[in-house]
């Protein structure tokens, strides 16, 4: 625990030195939001739910990908070859996973409070809807790290992560739209216990599965 918590008290030190890239972030998500709202709310002055929920996810997916794709890129080989000597994988890894969720975490609801003030609320049961995003970040920060230490070995990192991440980003895609499909509706918890299990079980396999493989990959 003492070096998961010094791993992650480094990630948030890299991170502030870093500023611009978290403004870089939030500027993406607002610039986004309100490109949307010039092109469905001004103009046509309404939005169906479905497509209100589904650009949510879009610009929520984007997101993630922006912020995580940097996650093993900014540090030197030098840097990650001291960290060798000093700190296990398992803890590298999972600092990495338990920061990129904090800060995708944040985000979203970020992101979450400034769509609905453009696009308006239409979310009956808020409570189910905020579920769905934090399931959302935590499955999409574990999978996307795990894949940005992946597609840091390689040349063309940006595309290699888009290759590998989709065919686990797709159903949990397709989960959480499903999932706040039913808040928007205001349907009751029983009508989502297999979209909220479906999802647990997807992060709670990627993280063990990051815990158990990143080993090798960081002994390469």
């Amino acid at each position: 625990m003492q070096e998961l918590k010094a791993l992650i008290g480094k990630e948030i030190r890299l991170e502030w030195r870093q500023r611009y890239a978290l403004n870089g972030m939030l500027l993406y998500i607002i610039s986004t939001v309100f490109v949307c709202y010039m092109s469905f709310k001004l103009k046509v002055n309404d939005i169906e739910p479905i497509t209100w929920n589904t650009l949510f996810w879009i610009i929520l997916l984007f997101t993630a990908v922006n912020s995580i794709t940097k996650s093993f890129t900014q540090e030197r080989a030098g840097r990650q070859l001291y960290y060798y000597t000093l700190a296990s994988p398992q803890g590298v890894i999972l600092s990495k996973i338990i920061y990129n969720i904090v800060l995708l975490l944040a985000l979203s609801l970020v992101g979450f409070v400034i769509y609905a003030l453009f696009m308006g609320n239409p979310v009956n049961n808020i409570a189910m809807y905020l579920t769905g995003i934090v399931l959302g970040a935590v499955g999409f920060s574990a999978t996307l790290t795990m894949v940005a230490g992946i597609a840091s070995k390689a040349e063309n990192t940006s595309t290699l992560m888009a290759v590998l991440s989709f065919p686990i980003i797709l159903p949990m895609l397709l989960m959480l739209i499903r999932l706040s499909k039913n808040a928007m509706d205001g349907l009751e918890w029983s009508t989502s216990f297999d979209e909220i299990l479906t999802l647990l079980g997807i992060d709670g396999i990627v993280i063990a599965l990051s815990y158990l493989l990143f080993p090798f990959l960081w002994r390469s």
